[in-house]
């Protein structure tokens, strides 16, 4: 049988690259140009080189909006890769009615975020929402999320939770699942107790998976948007804004194109800062496994 040479698979190849060259490639760049430019409706668009990225940069709303991300995105990332180990680990252990609570864990992962945020508008309403009345009549403290930066921060790193969980959770729950059973008996002859065996077996051969977990949900949390948006709009006066949000408002509420494509780049260029760190702790990982 011939081998192809690669110039005659070009024609079968060539509807995937025109297609990413049109939804990806020209787009970005078109981004990338209107991040040097001023530009708005109306206006003809003008070459001002890095003026938007350092007028975006010295923006104090920007700066808070940076801040705000940073911290949903530390404590929501890690709240729900520790959630996500837990519940991996106790599926893994042989739970009753496994099918059944795994379909309950995968379930929010399914909702639409519109919807999953306007049921939490309507659970967590300050003068009528069923679990407000709940914490209330418990005695404990009432999320005023519609007042309070912190509360309505808490709330949006809580709902993020909730509707990302299942992602980390089949990831390590699968790679919980792939580790030999031969391993634990064999740590369990030589005297492991559970804790030995889970620092000793579980956690260095879980680690790829936490990597690569940790990895996806940090860029996608960093560009949360829906969330914020649907639930507080920014406010109360623009206090629990992230960068997503920011960057609609400068584009679509300012028409400030030019430093909405700057604030869009100054996000990618840090995701993929982000990513390039966790891809080479990942690189080593899977070499130091190797050998």
């Amino acid at each position: 049988m011939r081998t192809r040479r690669p110039i005659e698979l070009l024609p079968l190849v060539a509807p995937v690259h025109i297609l990413i060259i049109g939804v990806i490639v020209l787009p970005a760049l078109h981004v990338a140009w209107l991040s040097l430019s001023q530009s708005s409706f109306g206006q003809a668009p003008s070459y001002v080189g890095l003026e938007n990225y350092l007028r975006v940069l010295a923006d104090p709303a920007f700066r808070r909006a940076l801040w705000n991300t940073v911290a949903i995105v530390v404590v929501a990332v890690h709240a729900e890769l520790l959630l996500g180990l837990m519940l991996a680990l106790l599926f893994a252990s042989g739970l009753p009615f496994r099918r059944l609570l795994l379909v309950c864990t995968l379930a929010p992962y399914a909702v639409s975020e519109v919807i999953a945020v306007v049921s939490w508008r309507y659970l967590f309403d300050p003068d009528a929402g069923p679990v407000t009345q709940l914490l209330a009549a418990l005695g404990l403290p009432v999320l005023d999320w519609s007042f309070e930066p912190l509360h309505a921060m808490i709330l949006v790193a809580l709902l993020t939770i909730w509707l990302h969980l299942p992602f980390t959770f089949i990831i390590l729950y699968a790679a919980r699942l792939s580790i030999p059973v031969d391993l634990y008996e064999a740590a369990r002859i030589d005297g492991a107790r559970p804790l030995q065996a889970f620092r000793r077996v579980t956690l260095p051969l879980l680690g790829p998976a936490i990597v690569v977990a940790l990895l996806f949900r940090y860029i996608f949390a960093f560009r949360i948007f829906s969330e914020v948006w649907l639930l507080t709009g920014g406010g109360p006066a623009r206090t629990t804004e992230v960068v997503a949000v920011y960057l609609y408002r400068e584009g679509f509420s300012f028409n400030a194109f030019g430093t909405a494509a700057a604030t869009a780049w100054i996000m990618v260029l840090a995701s993929l800062v982000l990513a390039a760190g966790y891809v080479a702790l990942l690189r080593r990982q899977v070499n130091a496994h190797a050998h």
